[in-house]
């Protein structure tokens, strides 16, 4: 008589018992997957949404060479960019990512088109990585128009430099320097043939930084290439590759839009004393650095202008840097002024502003804060 072969029959508890492993397996491979896989891109206008706010373009308009970038959940990174085009003409193309509105392509949940008049801030922070063996701008847009488009070329763009290599330069042709954001600028101004484009151009490379956009904006204004009365319509973050430029990246990208600002109602109280404000100072804090957010609240019952806001740094602190606002000390007893768009704060309306700083030892915060000479609640 054949003996049959052994075969292994499981119990329903042990394949009950594989199951629950199985699952837990499962689980854990989706906790430390990425919540959402990059999206690569290379039709030369196709885009992407990341955050849920910023929309990631790929924006190749100067060649027919293939260029594609991959969207992260921060930013982008371009991963080929064959081709090469004359480095005195027009870039090859400008992968970015950006806030509002380009040809009629806008981000979800926008505050653009905004007026320039209406706005109290525009915060944004940046940070690039950069490569070598390719001529390309590190280039940050704002584009402005006299009317609330959200198609086609606006009249104004304002470009900011973070960095250039190899042969390129901005549009048109220098007209000095200018201090925006507590940094000096070279400033460009011409036309492209389509629109009048003021650049600001960074004498050493910047591969990241916080400040209030309408700071070029204001500078942009008082050169009489655009008005209080014009549309804040988008801001972008990219390059501009003449030649190569794989490995180029926005490692990161925020923008915010906050209106709200100068209005023509009420009674102003020019230079006055404020009868009621508030502060809320929001601070970001690391290893010998931090920044702060400044919001300035107008309890009174009249609109405030020429505001001055006074406060005390702690011993060791020092400001390196500041957006929306000018400055009577880096150190110590320190007074905040307002720069052209946020020079007014309407009855029980608010202005912001910030800066970053540096410190030693442990980091504290003012002890209290003096609008006009009136103190201040602080919450």
């Amino acid at each position: 008589m054949r003996s049959s072969p052994h075969r292994f029959r499981p119990t329903r508890a042990l394949v009950g018992a594989l199951l629950t492993a199985l699952a837990t397996v499962a689980a854990l491979l989706a906790a430390t997957a990425p919540a959402q896989a990059d999206t690569t891109i290379c039709e030369p206008y196709g885009s992407t949404v990341i955050q849920g706010r910023y929309v990631v373009q790929n924006n190749r308009w100067g060649t027919s060479a293939t260029q594609c970038v991959t969207a992260t959940d921060s930013g982008f990174r371009v991963t080929q960019a064959d081709g090469s085009v004359p480095t005195n003409g027009a870039p090859k193309s400008y992968p970015s990512v950006f806030n509002g509105c380009h040809y009629t392509n806008c981000s979800p949940g926008t505050a653009l088109p905004a007026r320039v008049s209406g706005i109290s801030s525009a915060p944004s922070s940046i940070s690039y990585g950069f490569v070598s063996g390719a001529a390309y701008n590190a280039s940050y847009d704002i584009w402005l128009d006299p009317t609330p488009r959200t198609d086609g070329v606006n009249r104004t763009e304002i470009m900011i430099w973070f960095n250039r290599v190899g042969s390129v330069q901005p549009i048109g042709s220098p007209v000095g320097t200018a201090t925006v954001g507590g940094r000096t600028w070279e400033v460009w101004t011409g036309s492209n043939g389509a629109n009048d484009v003021i650049s600001f151009l960074a004498p050493s490379a910047i591969a990241s930084w916080s400040f209030d956009v309408m700071d070029f904006v204001d500078q942009t204004v008082a050169r009489g290439m655009a008005g209080n009365d014009w549309y804040l319509t988008s801001v972008q973050a990219g390059f501009e590759p003449w030649q190569n430029g794989a490995g180029l990246s926005v490692n990161s990208f925020s923008s915010t839009v906050n209106t709200g600002g100068t209005s023509p109602e009420g009674p102003a109280e020019p230079g006055g004393p404020a009868a009621g404000c508030q502060v809320r100072y929001a601070t970001n804090v690391w290893q010998d650095g931090f920044t702060a957010d400044v919001t300035v609240k107008n309890a009174g019952t009249s609109t405030l202008d020429g505001w001055k806001l006074g406060f005390t740094l702690p011993s060791g602190q020092r400001i390196t840097n500041a957006w929306g606002t000018t400055l009577s000390g880096t150190s110590g007893a320190v007074t905040a002024g307002p720069v052209a768009h946020n020079a007014r704060i309407t009855a029980g309306g608010t202005q912001t502003f910030g800066f970053q700083g540096s410190y030693g030892g442990t980091f504290a915060r003012p002890a209290g804060f003096t609008l006009n000479g009136t103190a201040c609640s602080v919450g």
